[in-house]
C-alpha cells in the first residue's frame, strides 16, 4: 500500500486530507510540526509527503531541505502564500509541487497521483536529471521538462540538448555539434549551430541572458552547466 505522510499544524486539514485517502486505499500518518515529520519521515519511509509551508518550529521549506540532502521521495507543498516568490521558494528547496490554500481534498488528492504516476513513469523509463529535478530529460520518449512543464523542442534542439547533458563535462565545438545533429559535417555553416543554440536556451532558461545550462566557452564552443542529480 502507498504510504503518505500528511504534514500541517491544523489539525482540521490533517484530519480532512487524510480522510480523503485513506478512501482513495492509501496508508496514511501524520504530523502536526517540522520536528515530527522529519522525526516521521525517516523512521516510516512514506512515498510522498504532503507538506505545509507554514509549521511552527522548522517551516516547510527546510524540512524540505532537510529531506532532500539525503532523499528523492516527492513532497507536495501546503502553502497560504499564493505570491510568485513564495511559490518559487518552495519549488527551489526541492518540492515537486504546489497546492495553494484554501483548496479542495480532492485536487490534493489528484496532485499526489499525478506527482506518484510520474515518479513511477521516470523509474521505469532512463531519465536525466539536473539542478534538483528542475530539467529532466527522458532519453527513450525524447521529451524535456523545465520545472515538470514539457518544452516543445525540435529534432535538432533535442539532439544538441540530450548530447550535451549525456556528456555533460565535455566542450562540444560547433562543428562536432553539426556532426551529431546532421551526421555529416556541413563546412561553413557552423554558425547555424549558434541559431538553435539561442532558440534552446530561450525554451529551456530562466534567464537565457544568464544561462545555467548551455554555457559558452569562449573561442572553443559550448559545454552543458546542469549539476547532475544522483
Amino acid at each position: 500500500m502507498t504510504k503518505i505522510l500528511v504534514v500541517d499544524d491544523e489539525k482540521k486539514i490533517v484530519d480532512i486530507v487524510t480522510a480523503y485517502l485513506i478512501a482513495q486505499k492509501f496508508e496514511v500518518e501524520v504530523a502536526y510540526s517540522g520536528t515530527e515529520a522529519l522525526t516521521k519521515f525517516y523512521k516510516w519511509q512514506p512515498n510522498l509527503v504532503v507538506l505545509d509551508l507554514m509549521l511552527p518550529d522548522l517551516d516547510g521549506n527546510e524540512v524540505t531541505r532537510r529531506i532532500r540532502q539525503d532523499s528523492k521521495t516527492p513532497i507536495i507543498m501546503l502553502t497560504a502564500k499564493s505570491s510568485d516568490e513564495s511559490i518559487v521558494n518552495g519549488l527551489q528547496s526541492g518540492a515537486d509541487d504546489y497546492v495553494v490554500k484554501p483548496f479542495s481534498p480532492r485536487v490534493v488528492v489528484e496532485r499526489i497521483k499525478t506527482v506518484l504516476r510520474r515518479v513511477t513513469e521516470e523509474q521505469a523509463e532512463k531519465v536525466l536529471s539536473f539542478n534538483n529535478g528542475q530539467l529532466k530529460i527522458k532519453l527513450e520518449s525524447q521529451q524535456v521538462f523545465v520545472h515538470d512543464m514539457e518544452i516543445a523542442l525540435t529534432h535538432t534542439e533535442y539532439d544538441i540538448l540530450a548530447t550535451m547533458a549525456n556528456y555533460y563535462r565535455q566542450i562540444f565545438t560547433r562543428e562536432q555539434l553539426i556532426d551529431i545533429t546532421r551526421g555529416i559535417d556541413y563546412d561553413g555553416l557552423d554558425r547555424i549551430i549558434d541559431s538553435h543554440i539561442k532558440n534552446l536556451r530561450r525554451k529551456i532558461e530562466s534567464d537565457n541572458t544568464k544561462p545555467v545550462y548551455i554555457i559558452t566557452v569562449y573561442g572553443r564552443g559550448y559545454r552543458f552547466g546542469g549539476s547532475k542529480d544522483e
